[in-house]
């Protein structure tokens, strides 16, 4: 007998455990030999990470496709895996250097990787027990790291080969810089945001005449929100319409401070519309003015250091063609070495004193910032590793557009080839230590050679020198009988974006470059589950890879499922203080009802507002299917193997069959098309709404009676319908069905197998007229007794029952299930009527009017004048918020949450207004 309530703190573990010891999850377990394989990867959650709920809601759907195609017999893989997190990694491990006084410069690279494996063996990778607690079914003796022997062997044929192919290269570009992390990022690591700043106007004398903040025909006014960045400026931009430029383009300015004479060039992308209609151009640190620079030839001057601070004194570019004076190297003395912020202060107050700020302007305005540096990023000139990203797309779109790759819902295929079709080359080196470090060597003239090996990349090198006419060519002579590889070759320090190494994550974690029978057996892997904020960190960049070196695309299907939202619909940050802890909530409520609840909120396209008291209401639901469970032990239900559906007689055994099959094909309809809102929801109805609410209620007089027959039949039918139930709620609620169908496997009995590997409900019973006679009796009842509800009818009230206008079927009907409708329904005599019986409320089931005379049960009157006093009160609530939603400046500024929380109340109240009209119109018509 099942213990009186469900323990989840209990059963879970143990459940785990048991799952653990078989071996449950292992590729393709449960299998038989030649099944049709499934595979799933699974977005490598960082090794520095813990489980947030965008990874509670992307790993329970993902596993609930997973146990259901495992349940369906196929040769399933969920590939589980990390990601080495560049960054993130280095940021944690320094932090805790520094807690000891030690800096990363203080150790050799290879002392300080040394650190990062050991942090990861000691901490990194908590993220998978967490994984297991929340219910994920991988293959964990599988799991992969991205810095893993395998996966790195992956990363360095894929360089080199598109090295080789041309498509990746080495530039000097504008790069997102990171000054607290000392490395460039990509444009998708940047984040936007508004900042209160200033509009500084600067005046540059036009050269060869003098100079006079007076007369506007000696200078051009140039505004700026980084006067810090002046110092690099080799040009100004004046739109070749504007009329009030044109006859100073092809002259030139003095810059101010530095004494740089810099030319006025025209170009559209000066808007004349905008300040003062004159843009300075500096083009080492502003992305437009790079384009800019490029069209015009501009010089790219970097007055930056790497911390982004000034730097003069190591800059030949800065000083070229500048007078150098006494006074001035005293301002560039000052200058030099100074943060980019206290800088742009001196040169603001220098520019003043010199007569040439016009004025300053409050302006609010967007900053770049680095998503985990958490500073301003600087537009940096510097040389860098690149991808040729618009070449590989070509057939990754291609793929998208012919249907070979399928977006869920397809709303977001237009967001990937609005990035793809216009994608940028793609910067993947990064100067950090931690990560797969660039194949590349340089020889002593520069000159680049890129291998696996350095023991290659010699071999290359002597062949490369010994072809030469020149001096290396006998320099290398002298050495190659006895040489270091060091001596020739200097490593490039760089390591590789980690998005790279992800990028080749559905082919390396299966063996590539290696033919392994994984690899031929599980890619192309079936669905990506994924949150649209990776859909061009991973998504795509999967699809580029894949397509290029497997020829074949990564996946079939991208499912991209929305934000996990608070209650209110506000999106979660630690700074608003509503982050929650899915941890706390399976501590609390179980992993079960936390994994039903995203399951059940999970509609395509719309975000899940997660409100934990919905949590408590799908623990609920579990615990009905436990008391349902207990229900039927204690009234003998027990498995019977020979029972065949076909053998049920009664109709309520008939009728829930025959809901099973509806329920079973919707569930996997809903799975099979990730609508898995859908499948919980037919599941949900099914289980709680059907089976505990009515089938239970039903059988109860049977379990009562002396018909054996009806009792055994009934018992049996009960035990497969559970067992049904089970595998069906499994995939959503994987630890309370698991614990079920290992207590009801009868007395002295055990299961055959886990009901992780039993075979998927495919139940066909069809007997449309026992689900149309039974079906008809729970309507009428649901009718009853909302009728008693909205009518205020005490609970222990009974009322007459009278049916007008009734056919044949009807009439039978009502006869048949007399005594279910008087107890289920709390109703007296039943009798049939030509007219409703003054002061009756009336209900309409198919062709008859059901009627309940309440006259003496209730004060009709005093009824309807509550009904009346509520309908007031909602219908004024609903005219206060139609008022606020109809005001477009409320729409336009409040935050998005709010106005679709104003209209999600507003929606509520007019289905209540709705409920109340009806209610109201029926004690009308009874009085």
């Amino acid at each position: 007998m099942l213990e009186k309530t469900y323990d989840a703190k209990t059963v879970e573990p143990r459940i785990a455990k048991t799952w653990d010891e078989a071996d449950a999850f292992r590729a393709g377990a449960g299998a038989e030999d030649g099944a049709e394989a499934f595979a799933i990867v699974i977005p490598p959650p960082n090794v520095t990470g813990s489980l947030h709920m965008g990874h509670a809601l992307n790993n329970t759907l993902q596993d609930i496709l997973v146990r259901f195609e495992r349940m369906r017999g196929k040769n399933v893989l969920w590939q589980p895996g990390m990601d080495h997190a560049g960054i993130a990694t280095q940021m944690v491990v320094e932090r805790r250097l520094m807690e000891k006084q030690i800096h990363r410069r203080d150790l050799s690279r290879e002392e300080f990787i040394d650190k990062v494996w050991e942090w990861k063996a000691e901490s990194g990778g908590a993220i998978f027990n967490q994984l297991k607690r929340l219910g994920a079914s991988c293959d964990w003796s599988r799991e992969r790291f991205t810095m893993d022997e395998g996966l790195s062997k992956a990363v360095l044929e894929v360089f080199v080969t598109l090295y080789k192919e041309g498509l990746i290269y080495k530039d000097k570009r504008l790069v997102n810089w990171d000054p607290a992390l000392l490395t460039a990022i990509s444009d998708l690591e940047v984040e936007q945001k508004e900042m209160d700043g200033h509009l500084w106007h600067f005046r540059y004398p036009v050269e060869g005449v003098t100079y006079d903040p007076e007369n506007p025909d000696t200078y051009v006014t140039v505004a700026t929100t980084r006067p810090e960045t002046m110092l690099g400026d080799t040009g100004v931009a004046v739109h070749p319409d504007d009329e009030r430029f044109r006859k100073l383009v092809g002259r030139k300015v003095v810059l101010p401070m530095v004494g740089r004479s810099i030319p006025v060039v025209a170009d559209e992308y000066s808007d004349p519309e905008k300040g003062t209609g004159a843009v300075k151009i500096t083009p080492a640190h502003d992305f437009n003015d790079f384009e800019v620079g490029k069209r015009h030839k501009l010089p790219a001057i970097n007055v930056l250091t790497v911390e982004a601070a000034i730097n003069i004194k190591d800059n030949e570019d800065f000083l070229e063609g500048v007078e150098v004076t006494p006074a001035r190297e005293g301002v560039w003395d000052q200058l030099h070495g100074l943060d980019r912020f206290e800088a742009r202060k001196l040169i603001v107050k220098i520019m003043e004193e010199g007569g040439f700020l016009a004025r300053i302007e409050p302006h609010r305005h967007t900053v770049p910032h680095g998503d985990r540096g958490g500073v301003p990023i600087e537009p940096f000139l510097t040389d860098q590793w690149y991808v040729n990203a618009a070449e590989l797309a070509k057939p990754a779109i291609a793929s998208v557009r012919e249907g070979r790759t399928n977006f869920v819902p397809k709303n977001w295929e237009k967001t990937y080839f609005d990035w793809m079709e216009n994608i940028q080359p793609w910067t993947i080196s990064r100067q950090l230590w931690w990560g797969h470090q660039i194949p590349a060597w340089y020889g002593p003239d520069g000159h680049v050679f890129v291998e696996k090996t350095e023991q290659e990349a010699l071999d290359a090198a002597v062949q490369y020198y010994l072809a030469q006419e020149g001096p290396w060519k006998a320099w290398v002579e002298e050495r190659l009988e006895n040489f270091e590889p060091g001596e020739i070759l200097t490593r490039d320090e760089d390591v590789l974006d980690t998005w790279f190494s992800s990028a080749l994550w559905p082919f390396s974690t299966l063996g590539w470059p290696d033919q392994t029978p994984e690899l031929k057996t599980y890619y192309q892997t079936d669905v990506l589950v994924t949150g649209f904020d990776i859909i061009f960190f991973w998504v795509a960049r999967m699809m580029m890879m894949g397509l290029h070196f497997m020829d074949e695309e990564p996946f079939h299907t991208v499912y991209v499922h929305a934000l996990v939202r608070d209650k209110h619909g506000a999106k979660m940050s630690k700074s608003k203080g509503n982050v929650i802890d899915p941890l706390e909530l399976i501590d609390e409520y179980g992993a079960d009802a936390l994994r039903f609840t995203l399951a059940i909120m999970a509609a395509q396209g719309r975000d899940v507002k997660l409100d934990p008291a919905r949590i408590a209401g799908y623990r609920n639901f579990g615990t009905k299917l436990w008391n349902a469970t207990r229900f039927a032990q204690m009234n003998g239900v027990a498995r019977d193997d020979d029972f065949w559906l076909g053998d049920a007689k009664l109709a309520v055994n008939r009728w829930i069959l025959t809901e099973l099959t509806r329920a079973a094909r919707a569930v996997t309809e809903g799975i099979a098309t990730y609508r898995f809102n859908e499948a919980a929801g037919a599941a949900y109805r099914f289980v709680w709404n059907l089976v505990c609410d009515w089938y239970v209620e039903l059988l109860k007089p049977v379990f009562m009676g002396d018909d054996e027959a009806a009792k055994a039949e009934s018992r049996a039918c009960f035990a497969f319908v559970l067992d049904e139930i089970y595998k069906l709620l499994h995939p959503m609620m994987p630890f309370m069905t698991e614990e079920l169908w290992a207590q009801t496997a009868g007395e002295g009995r055990e299961r055959s197998t886990l009901l992780c590997h039993a075979t998927w409900p495919a139940p066909e019973f069809e007997d449309a007229e026992a689900a149309a006679d039974i079906n008809w009796l729970v309507d009428l009842v649901s009718g009853i007794r909302s009728v008693r509800s909205e009518m205020n009818v005490p609970p222990a009230a009974i009322a007459p029952l009278v049916v007008v206008d009734t056919n044949e079927t009807t009439r039978e009907r009502l006869a048949r299930h007399e005594t279910a409708i008087r107890r289920l329904a709390r109703v007296g005599d039943i009798s049939l009527a030509d007219a409703a019986p003054k002061g009756s409320a009336q209900m309409v089931l198919g062709e008859a009017t059901v009627c309940l005379p309440l006259g003496e049960l209730v004060d009709l009157k005093a009824e309807a004048a509550r009904l009346q006093k509520e309908v007031a009160k909602v219908t004024q609530e609903i005219a206060r918020l139609a008022k606020k939603l109809s005001n477009e400046k409320f729409v336009a500024n409040a935050p998005e949450e709010v106005v679709t929380a104003e209209r999600e109340k507003l929606a509520e109240f007019e289905e209540t207004q709705q409920r109340l009209g009806v209610a109201l119109e029926r004690v009308r018509s009874a009085g």
